[in-house]
């Protein structure tokens, strides 16, 4: 039987190594495939977090609206078929494979594409691009995969919205090392004619914004000065608030996405939809209502065990995703006794990561982990090293403990010697993934 590994593993095989921007190999191959990224309409979505869950919000609104979708995001947590979801579901395994076989045929087949393989992404991407006008969508929500301009999925060309989120500092070897370096990198999506909507949360990056679309005669649009979010309330199973732009007014819409972040998530996916409506007839008040309060993201705080203690989950990764996945821990549960089960890769500033979880709450205690057989994973010793420099409630005579295995530091933080009201999972979406399968699977273990 056919499973996901064996088109990945065909995937790989044919793939050249490493993170390669470039459009020219991504180009060729969706010319030879005969250019299924223009079959549908879709939007793209840029920018550093944030990006995953406002394509969720859009992907649910639509799909209310009674449109056939195809939402395209990355990484996978726990499947690769997460990947590519037509009208909300995986497609089964076979048909990968049968993309996979098509898309790497036509790299074997062409002689430029034979000495310049594309990187694994590009081809996932061809290959999604092929499935979504196999499926005969309507419309495709699209998130980028590390930057923008010279990202694989930039080469979409029916996009009618292009849309930018939270924009920080992240994978600065290949974006820039400054925000407003990265920021252009965003950017540079903007498409000639075609509304533009940004998030706008960093007002030093607005301006910039205002000049990639005049330069790229797109009308810009940003949540800092186009809409307007009150009576905003983030409970432990969800947020409610006003909406209101010149194109869209609403009251007390619900959203199923926890935490103060998903507001602006929520309110740009909102503001994104309003810039839609006449090209989108069906896009109704109630669609959007329903839409807005079904939409599901795993991993980003997401409650897998409601009986205390609370099991929480959450993939922020940079320090940006970090601060505000503290800020909202804080919110909901910042005077319970808090356990964090910590993970990341030594490439990210996990000393700032720290000292935002440190803030979370004034009785805190620290699980350090990693991702076991991940080189690129910070060991689980030298995690727990790098916390003795803050206050944790379990750390004793100087030392803390480390756990090699995260099932082990969720069962340990889970324990009732432990005293943790809330359990937080965190930090590396690898560790979020490997995690969350566990945790699905044997529920009835924790």
């Amino acid at each position: 039987m056919v499973s996901f590994d064996d088109a990945e593993s065909l995937f790989s095989r044919c793939a050249s190594q490493g993170i390669r921007p470039g459009l020219d190999r991504i180009g060729r191959l969706l010319s030879l495939l005969d250019n299924p990224e223009g079959a549908y309409q879709s939007v793209h979505v840029v920018g550093t977090n944030g990006k995953g869950s406002t394509c969720a919000f859009l992907d649910s609104v639509f799909r209310a609206a009674g449109y056939k979708t195809a939402l395209y995001t990355s990484p996978h947590l726990e499947s690769p078929g997460e990947r590519l979801l037509i009208d909300g579901m995986p497609l089964l395994p076979s048909r990968w494979m049968s993309a996979a076989e098509i898309v790497t045929k036509k790299l074997s087949d062409d002689e430029f594409l034979r000495g310049d393989p594309p990187s694994y992404f590009e081809l996932v991407t061809a290959a999604a691009f092929w499935l979504a006008r196999e499926e005969r969508v309507d419309f495709a929500v699209v998130e980028a995969g590390l930057g923008g301009r010279l990202d694989a999925t930039n080469l979409l060309s029916n996009v009618v919205c292009s849309i930018v989120a939270s924009i920080s500092m992240d994978h600065t070897e290949y974006l820039g090392d400054t925000v407003e370096k990265i920021a252009s990198e965003k950017f540079a999506v903007v498409r000639a004619g075609v509304p533009a909507c940004y998030l706008g949360d960093n007002s030093a990056l607005i301006l910039l914004f205002h000049e990639f679309c005049a330069r790229a005669q797109a009308a810009p649009f940003s949540v800092a000065e186009d809409a307007r979010l009150s009576n905003a309330r983030v409970f432990e199973d969800g947020c409610a608030f006003d909406f209101a732009s010149r194109a869209l007014s609403l009251k007390e819409v619900h959203t199923g996405l926890i935490g103060r972040y998903q507001l602006s998530n929520a309110s740009l996916a909102m503001l994104a939809v309003s810039r839609m409506l006449e090209k989108f007839p069906r896009l109704t008040e109630e669609a959007i209502r329903e839409g807005m309060k079904n939409a599901r993201w795993p991993g980003r705080l997401e409650i897998l065990k409601r009986d205390r203690p609370l099991l929480v989950l959450d993939g922020g990764h940079n320090i940006d995703g970090v601060t505000k996945l503290s800020e909202s821990v804080r919110e909901l549960w910042g005077d319970k006794k808090i356990g964090v089960v910590y993970g990341v890769m030594k490439d990210k500033d996990y000393s700032a990561c720290l000292e935002a979880l440190n803030g979370i709450s004034e009785s805190l205690a620290l699980y350090p982990t990693c991702v076991p057989d991940m080189e690129r994973s910070l060991k689980a010793p030298a995690l727990a090293e790098a916390a003795m420099k803050f206050d944790w409630r379990n750390k004793t005579e100087g030392s803390l403990e480390s756990f090699e295995n995260p099932l082990d530091a969720i069962n340990r933080a889970l324990d009732k010697t432990e005293g943790n009201d809330v359990v937080l999972v965190c930090g590396s979406l690898y560790l979020i993934g490997r995690c969350r399968g566990a945790l699905t699977i044997h529920p009835a273990k924790y």
